[in-house]
């Protein structure tokens, strides 16, 4: 399955690892907005982590890229490091 293929399934949730101020200059539509330095302390709180497809994303890939390496480290699956807000939304389109 492609990239863009999990982002437009309709199950995929969507993680916004950027600060709130970036958060708030836009997102995707349904995103949850969680900072990568509150990231460690956090993450449990994604529903259905490591069972239902979850795309992080950032500015550029590579705060998501850390998150995603993070999750993996702890032995979850799933998860995608979706790049930055413009290529998440690329792909939606």
């Amino acid at each position: 399955m492609t990239l863009k293929e999990i982002v437009k399934n309709t199950a995929t949730k969507f993680v916004d690892v950027r600060t709130v101020a970036e958060f708030n200059t836009g997102h995707i539509s349904g995103a949850v907005n969680m900072p990568l330095q509150d990231f460690a302390q956090r993450y449990n709180e994604i529903e259905e982590l490591g069972i239902q497809p979850v795309v992080f994303y950032c500015r550029s890939g590579n705060r998501s890229g850390e998150a995603v390496t993070y999750l993996q480290q702890l032995g979850l699956q799933h998860i995608y490091n979706g790049g930055g807000l413009e290529d998440v939304e690329y792909n939606l389109n």
